[in-house]
């Protein structure tokens, strides 16, 4: 039925899948907003735990409560107010309790979220195909905004994302299974090597393991015949665009730029423009 809709309506299941990754672009806000919080207070308790200290009291914190509030001053948002898009431009990018500042990243993450979306419904049928390029469309941005902010890649994310990415091409849905397993096996292992050997010869800190988790995934969803030309990508992206970042904000190019960001716009380029 969603095939016959989908080439008898194309307007129309577009727009769905546009609404569609509104929504979803909006719950990936709070993902971005949250897991990392959410990070620290485990790191906190396993720190406590094994400095044997007492927990201290404190309120449930997940992805889905509390509900929805000012960051500034706390008070909740109203429902009118968490309309993907619409609501930032409604308010001009200020809260309405206290007139703060409203990010950018919240209407920009939901237009990326909306606009990837369409743009899979284009490239492929209503199928299990779709369905997957949907998932790892949500999981690949979710990583790339918290790399940018954080300097952090989840494993709570890029672990699962590598099984999923063996799981789909069990059935050959992007590339045969032992495609996928060498570029799993292989994207890990470049990534961690690159890192030790620079550890070794600098005596300071490369890549950090959740890059490799990451290129892994990669290679598990893309296959290990892209991974040469997907790191080469990325790397002269990241080059550039430290490049620049001196030129225009005078930040010191020996500092940290994260890499996961640049390695996930390559993995979209072979992904989406490559056949």
């Amino acid at each position: 039925m969603l095939m016959a809709f989908a080439h008898t309506w194309p307007a129309a299941w577009c727009a769905m899948l546009g609404i569609l990754g509104l929504l979803i672009g909006s719950f990936l806000n709070v993902v971005i907003w949250r897991l990392p919080k959410m990070l620290a207070e485990q790191w906190r308790d396993e720190a406590r735990q094994t400095l044997d200290l007492p927990h201290p009291p404190r309120q449930t914190y997940n992805l889905c409560w509390p509900p929805s509030a000012c960051s500034t001053c706390q008070q909740p948002i109203l429902r009118r107010d968490l309309l993907p898009v619409l609501s930032w431009c409604w308010l001009r990018g200020e809260s309405r309790c206290c007139k703060r500042s409203i990010s950018l990243r919240y209407p920009l993450v939901e237009s990326a979220c909306c606009f990837l979306f369409v743009v899979a419904g284009l490239l492929w049928p209503p199928g299990l195909q779709l369905a997957a390029s949907l998932v790892f469309i949500c999981i690949l941005l979710t990583l790339a905004v918290i790399d940018a902010q954080t300097m952090l890649l989840p494993d709570v994310l890029t672990l699962p994302l590598i099984w999923l990415g063996l799981l789909v091409n069990f059935v050959g849905c992007y590339v045969p299974l032992p495609s996928a397993l060498i570029g799993a096996i292989s994207g890990y292992l470049a990534l961690a090597l690159l890192s030790l050997i620079f550890t070794r010869l600098t005596g300071k800190a490369g890549l950090g393991g959740g890059d490799a988790k990451l290129l892994a995934a990669l290679g598990a969803w893309l296959g290990w015949e892209v991974l040469p030309q997907l790191v080469t990508v990325a790397a002269v992206g990241g080059l550039l665009g430290a490049v620049i970042m001196h030129r225009l904000r005078r930040h010191p190019l020996n500092q940290p730029v994260a890499f996961g960001p640049w390695l996930i716009l390559s993995a979209g380029y072979f992904l989406f423009l490559t056949p």
